[in-house]
């Protein structure tokens, strides 16, 4: 296991990321351990730089607050092709009648946090107060987004995620009432197939995922089709839906 120090120079321009050099952060993530599945690396910080060139390479931080930065690549990977989002008819009718306000990067930190609230059955939170602070840097820069599900002025579910080129990275979901974060990933799905993105990373294979037409890909044939799509012309934030 190898922490890297060094790495990329960045540019900043109206929102947009250059790099001046090829060199990353990271090792190649072939070299990731089969056993916990995707470990490449640990430490270094959560800057702008290192999140931005990690996501580009198709790695992510996710660690215990407390503990040292670990940084991920599994193999296989989750993801979901926003045209193939599987609606079911009881989904589809919440759609039509639950009465939902769909928003867009109007409550990102509010949106984290929720996320990271306590959860019946789970030990703790990875979202910690540094991990709200990284993203909400991120989101400044035009690059991390929220996906809002409100009712009566009432944040009632939703996700957050990071958006480069034509490829969105999905971080986390929350649901205060049922379907909630469903509808939020539905209506960002079809977005995000209208403006061209091809893929959203769920990262991890989880049922709930899976029952919406997430499927899992070979890492090898992610990392390629991330390499298209993050060099397509990126959509900095705030976004605005359409109607």
């Amino acid at each position: 296991m190898q922490a890297h120090s060094a790495g990329p120079r960045f540019r900043y321009h109206d929102g947009m990321t250059e790099r001046f050099q090829t060199a990353s952060y990271f090792p190649p993530v072939e070299t990731a351990l089969a056993d916990p599945n995707g470990l490449l690396a640990m430490g270094g910080d959560l800057s702008p730089a290192r999140l931005l060139d990690a996501y580009r390479h198709g790695i992510f931080p996710w660690f215990n607050p407390g503990e040292p930065i670990l940084w991920w690549s599994p193999d296989p990977r989750m993801v979901l092709v926003p045209g193939e989002v599987r609606v079911t008819r009881s989904l589809a009718k919440r759609l039509r009648n639950a009465g939902f306000e769909l928003r867009v990067d109007s409550a990102f930190a509010e949106v984290m946090r929720a996320c990271g609230a306590p959860r019946e059955g789970a030990a703790g939170t990875w979202i910690s107060p540094a991990m709200i602070a990284a993203y909400t840097r991120l989101f400044d820069a035009g690059y991390a987004h929220s996906i809002e599900t409100w009712r009566n002025g009432r944040l009632v579910g939703g996700l957050y995620g990071v958006a480069i080129g034509r490829m969105f990275y999905g971080e986390s979901m929350f649901s205060r009432e049922p379907d909630a974060s469903k509808v939020a990933l539905v209506r960002l799905a079809r977005q995000l197939q209208q403006w061209g993105f091809g893929l959203i990373d769920c990262q991890m294979e989880t049922a709930h995922l899976a029952s919406m037409g997430a499927r899992a890909l070979p890492r090898a044939e992610f990392t390629a089709r991330l390499a298209e799509l993050v060099n397509l012309p990126h959509l900095s934030g705030p976004w605005t839906f359409d109607a």
